[in-house]
């Protein structure tokens, strides 16, 4: 059963007038819905996703990006990983957009193609099944709804599940005599992910003119490649109405850099001050690279953190896969020491990854100097 049927099945059985009410009333009706609000999401809050009224940005802090228009002449940057002036094209890349698509980066297409196919068999998974593997109370991995669920009085279009290191406790439950491929398939992946990254970010770092000994030492294996990173696959299925709905609502990525492949179908978009929404389309070949919160904090501003956002299609199911890359959560993060008045306090990556969890887009400012 799916996502339109899951939400059919329950707008029938509690109402169509509660879908119009704060989730704190909702959480109220039933044991059924009570951590609802809670990180991680657990219990079955997937058979009511897919409800963000056209007003899903009920707060006041988001007014600048719910009335933004979607512009279309802008594109985001593309580079190839290949090209002599790599350095200045991810450099500038970084602090003009905050995102870019890589090409010649050296994964191969039949991986892509086969991590999107997995995805895919697990999403095309009954209800049922899927919940085997719902995230436990203060988990991180397994099944649920997205993060910022908790900050948005109605839920999104969208269905998640998160790989930390190896998939093979979750995937046995899912697959019990035919997990392996899978955990093969994503193991692979996120190797290739995390050896990508790593390699974008010394182009960053480069750029940045990063080399006293403090900095070598931040970036050694022991520190930021000694990070596992999290793998996120996400679900957008075909939306029957999706002007009055969100697949995923406006934020910023958390850690250092993201990696996105997105399906050929249509769906991310970020935020660009004094232009508006403005789509990015997929591109054949291509992975998608975000400045995180962290890599702003390290070079104190010079590189927006951007916010993006996913819209949903009428006609087709949209796949994504997201890799986190991130240092280890007892790290600590501030400004380059080279970089001129610091504009934010350094940090444990715990200890922001804290205040994000309960203050989301005011966490930086929290932090300012």
């Amino acid at each position: 059963m799916g996502l339109a049927e899951n939400y059919n099945m329950i707008k029938v059985s509690i109402s169509w007038q509660l879908f119009h009410k704060p989730i704190k009333t909702i959480l109220s009706i039933s044991n059924i819905l009570f951590l609802l609000i809670s990180t991680p999401f657990t219990n079955y809050l997937i058979h009511i996703h897919g409800l963000i009224i056209v007003n899903y940005l009920d707060s006041e802090k988001y007014a600048y990006l719910k009335h933004a228009p979607i512009n279309e002449e802008s594109s985001v940057p593309i580079i190839d990983l290949s090209a002599p002036n790599v350095v200045a094209l991810v450099g500038n890349a970084c602090q003009v957009w905050g995102m870019f698509h890589v090409i010649n980066h050296g994964v191969s297409s039949s991986l892509v193609d086969d991590v999107d196919s997995r995805a895919r068999q697990l999403f095309s998974l009954s209800t049922q099944q899927k919940l085997k593997t719902l995230r436990a109370p203060g988990g991180a991995t397994g099944y649920g709804a997205a993060r910022i669920s908790p900050f948005f009085s109605k839920l999104m279009w969208h269905e998640g599940f998160t790989i930390i290191g190896s998939a093979v406790e979750h995937a046995k439950e899912l697959w019990p005599h035919d997990y392996e491929e899978f955990c093969n398939v994503m193991d692979i992946y996120q190797k290739k992910m995390k050896s990508l990254a790593y390699q974008i970010l010394l182009l960053i770092l480069k750029f940045l003119d990063t080399t006293q000994e403090k900095e070598e030492k931040m970036i050694s294996t022991t520190s930021i490649y000694g990070s596992e990173g999290a793998l996120q696959l996400n679900s957008y299925p075909c939306c029957p109405d999706p002007n009055r709905a969100i697949g995923l609502a406006p934020h910023t990525d958390s850690l250092l850099l993201t990696i996105l492949h997105q399906s050929e179908t249509n769906g991310l978009q970020i935020h660009r001050n004094g232009v508006g929404w403005l789509p990015v389309p997929p591109v054949s070949g291509a992975l998608v690279v975000n400045i995180g919160d962290l890599l702003h904090i390290m070079s104190n501003g010079r590189f927006p953190t951007v916010y993006h956002r996913v819209v949903p299609n009428q006609n087709k199911h949209r796949i994504s896969i997201a890799y986190f890359y991130g240092p280890p959560a007892d790290s600590i993060v501030g400004p380059l020491s080279k970089l001129p008045f610091p504009r934010y306090r350094s940090l444990t990556v715990k200890e922001y990854i804290s205040l994000k969890s309960k203050h989301l887009e005011r966490a930086l400012s929290l932090i300012k100097i």
